[in-house]
């Protein structure tokens, strides 16, 4: 190969060069390469061209993409690497070439090249260059940095021309492409040898970069601080570049999210002094943690993201209507509330406390709020919190400590103007920790809360957006000043009438769903939900109701899976085979007029019911004789109603009735249940009246309220489940106090229209019409 002109197969490199008299070992797998391979081995004696392309990203460059100067290279070995045809294919260069042209006809590309030969220029500068190149190597070798392979090493100390040597130096340097490329463009040796001098330079001063940079660092962290190390390495390395230092990646973006977004500006300041905190500590150190989480909570909790209402008030009923029957007042005061919102475009959102016995719907309620509004629902059970921090949240000094359950709910809403349900708040208590319900008066204060703390988030929260629903069953387990706090509205129990519509709204319609079933496939008669209401049941709400019926559909399924029935229709006369034996029965009106046993109405925490009195008298020492677990109260109220009638026993036609020879007994039925109230008087007067004038009491007549020693009758409470259960019994008449002539627009209408009400001031109105005439 020692003419002047050749002509070669040619492999175009993406961004490597080969040197003469230097090795390189390359992948090959673009098909018009391989095909020149192939052709170099087959026809050429493995002669063959290497060259660079000038655009790395060009798969197929045309003559004027690739450098010009190439080397004339050997096949020395080739390696098939995988089924798709790569090979691995090692080559030495031998001669720089200049390119002519090429042809690509062939599948491959075949160039024309002329051979170049090396230029000898001054021998004293030659000389002068090569020591200054060859005391660079040796420096290396001594300081252990040699980036030139061991091979090439040992053949430059055995001896070799400048111009192998320039070769050698410029293939293992670490260059840029175009460095390498002029490096094998220059002909001339002296130039070669200046621009690999030129190189080594460069990395000279890199060097001492590197060194400097290195030396600071050592000399301000320890050396087990592997990645401490690494991020003020890479400080130091921009600074000596002059860049600016970029805060962490995180940190970064941090920044980016408080000036992106409307945060206000006591967060913001909060958030970039943390921050500034956070980025002069170790990663590794545990406060760097304890402030990185407190960033993350700050950040994450909603200071600006809100909910836009549904302000379509007629919508909101529809939805209130539809997925709750009854609780008018409820659904009432929630539309009074968005209407006056709209008519002033701001209003603080109100704390309402829904109070009444378990299973009337209260939490339920709070959720179909949020679902008619449009907002957000998070809910807190406040059931068994004894802690202050509970509510407040922990200070940062505490190991492991966070927000308290109000900050965290709010995270989990992710706006400012969710409707928060606080459930079970009666039944909060403290310990030696604190008292969370005293932490729970800034909470539910509309004057407070705009600017609530919580001790961990340090920050004042704005929660007078928020629309605050508590739910509890007795309101008395509720501090007084926290009470005050509450918009009280009371749910009672429901009618027997509510609660069948609630079952065919509701309950069977949602039993049918969960367990597969279609409508014409469990058929209920209103009389079999009425019964099993009445019978199967005893409760205020309808949650024993809804597992009656998903029993039944649980029953029905296997009856229909089974083949035995294509549908189930539930009657009465089903009842037992699918729900067993009734286990309640509603205390009944006596069969007829009686001495000595009168009706009372009491109210229970399964609603209301009727409770019979019954009073005896016969020879004795003057005892009184109280038995049926009655409370204390009740027991003052049986005293001071013998004392009335002793102290008015000629009002009464009592003036020959010898009290100190006489034993009288008091004992209200079902004895193994514990009875109290202020609400049985006027029972308790009627009962021993008619047993001392064996006088008969009516028994279609039930009675409540409660007697002072001089016959007043005052007010009593629950009359609407206490006028429900007589209606029940099949009482017709009812006697009242006056001062409840206010409630009794409360009673149903279907109940109200069926009872003879009176209102009664004074004991004598109670006798009048209690007693048979």
């Amino acid at each position: 190969m020692n003419e002047s002109m050749i002509s070669l197969p040619l492999v175009c490199t993406r961004g490597m060069l080969v040197f003469p008299g230097n090795r390189l070992t390359i992948d090959v797998g673009r098909p018009v390469s391989l095909k020149a391979v192939e052709a170099a081995i087959a026809q050429y004696d493995n002669h063959i061209i290497f060259t660079s392309q000038v655009n790395a990203m060009d798969d197929d460059p045309s003559f004027e993409g690739v450098y010009h100067v190439a080397t004339l290279c050997k096949v020395e070995k080739r390696i098939r690497r995988d089924s798709a045809g790569t090979i691995k294919l090692t080559v030495l260069g031998e001669k720089r070439l200049r390119l002519k042209s090429y042809d690509d006809s062939l599948g491959y590309i075949l160039s024309s090249a002329e051979v170049m030969e090396d230029v000898v220029g001054d021998k004293n500068e030659e000389i002068a260059l090569v020591r200054n190149i060859t005391a660079y190597i040796a420096s290396q070798a001594r300081r252990g940095g040699n980036k030139i392979p061991s091979e090439a090493s040992a053949r430059l100390e055995g001896g070799v021309t400048a111009s192998l040597l320039c070769d050698t130096l410029g293939q293992y340097l670490p260059l840029e492409l175009d460095s390498r490329q002029k490096i094998l463009e220059a002909s001339d040796i002296n130039e070669r040898l200046l621009l690999v001098a030129g190189a080594i330079e460069c990395e000279k001063e890199i060097q001492e970069i590197e060194e400097s940079i290195n030396k600071r660092v050592r000399d301000t962290i320890d050396e087990n601080q592997r990645e401490y190390y690494l991020r003020e390495k890479l400080r130091a390395i921009k600074e000596e570049l002059g860049d600016t230092v970029p805060q962490e990646d995180d940190s970064q973006a941090i920044r980016e999210d408080l000036e992106n977004n409307p945060y206000p500006e006591h967060v913001r300041k909060k958030v970039l002094e943390e921050l500034r905190r956070f980025d002069a500590m170790p990663s590794q150190s545990s406060e760097s943690n304890v402030v990185r989480t407190y960033i993350d909570w700050v950040m994450k909790t909603p200071w600006y993201q809100e909910t836009t209402d549904n302000e379509d008030i007629t919508k909101v009923e529809t939805i209130l209507d539809l997925e709750h029957y009854g609780l008018e007042k409820v659904k009432e005061r929630i539309v009074e509330h968005l209407a006056v919102k709209q008519m002033t475009q701001s209003l603080k959102a109100p704390i309402i406390c829904l109070a009444g016995p378990p299973g009337v719907g209260k939490t339920s309620l709070a959720k179909s709020i949020s679902n008619a509004l449009g907002r957000e629902f998070v809910k807190a059970s406040l059931g068994g919190v004894k802690d202050e921090s509970e509510v407040r949240g922990h200070r940062r000094t505490y190991l492991g400590s966070m927000p308290g359950r109000i900050i965290q709910s709010m995270k989990k809403a992710g706006v400012v103007n969710p409707v928060f349900l606080l459930d079970e708040i009666d039944k909060m208590s403290s310990d030696y920790k604190g008292d969370p319900t005293s932490a729970m008066l800034e909470v539910l204060d509309p004057e407070q809360n705009a600017h609530f703390s919580d001790n961990y988030l340090e920050e004042p929260y704005d929660l007078s957006k928020v629309l605050f629903i508590a739910t509890c069953n007795d309101l008395s387990n509720i501090p007084g000043p926290l009470r005050d706090r509450l918009e009280i509205i009371e749910l009672s129990s429901y009618t027997e009438q509510e609660k069948v519509m609630i079952a065919t709204n509701h309950l069977i319609k949602k039993q049918l769903k969960e367990h597969g079933l279609e409508a014409t496939q469990v058929i209920f008669d209103n009389d079999a939900l009425l019964f099993i209401i009445n019978h199967y049941t005893r409760e205020a709400g309808v949650r024993d109701l809804e597992r009656m019926i998903a029993k039944i559909c649980r029953k029905s399924v296997l009856r229909i899976l089974k083949g035995k029935e294509e549908s189930v229709h539930v009657d009465i006369a089903s009842l037992e085979a699918l729900l067993g034996k009734a286990p309640f029965m509603h205390t009944r009106k006596l069969e007829k007029d009686t001495v000595g046993i009168v009706t009372g109405m009491a109210y229970t925490q399964f609603g209301g019911d009727i409770l019979p009195i019954e009073v005896n008298h016969f020879d004795g020492s003057g005892k009184f004789v109280i038995t049926g677990q009655l409370g204390d109260v009740m027991k003052e109220s049986a005293t001071i109603a013998l004392d009335y009638l002793k102290a008015n026993k000629e009002k009464y036609g009592l003036q020959d009735i010898k009290f100190d020879k006489m034993d009288i007994h008091i004992h209200a039925p079902e004895g193994a249940v514990k009875k109290d109230g202020p609400s049985a008087g006027v029972t308790l007067i009627t009962a021993i009246y008619s047993c001392l004038t064996n006088k008969l009491v009516s028994n279609t007549v039930a009675m409540t309220g409660e007697v002072t020693l001089h016959g007043q009758v005052l007010a009593i409470g629950g009359l609407k489940e206490k006028s429900i259960s007589a209606h029940r019994s099949g009482i017709r008449k009812i006697i009242i106090p006056s001062q409840n002539e206010k409630d009794i627009d409360d009673i149903p209408e279907v109940v109200r229209n069926d009872l003879e009400i009176i209102t009664a001031s004074h004991i004598d109105t109670v006798l009048e019409h209690a007693i048979v005439k």
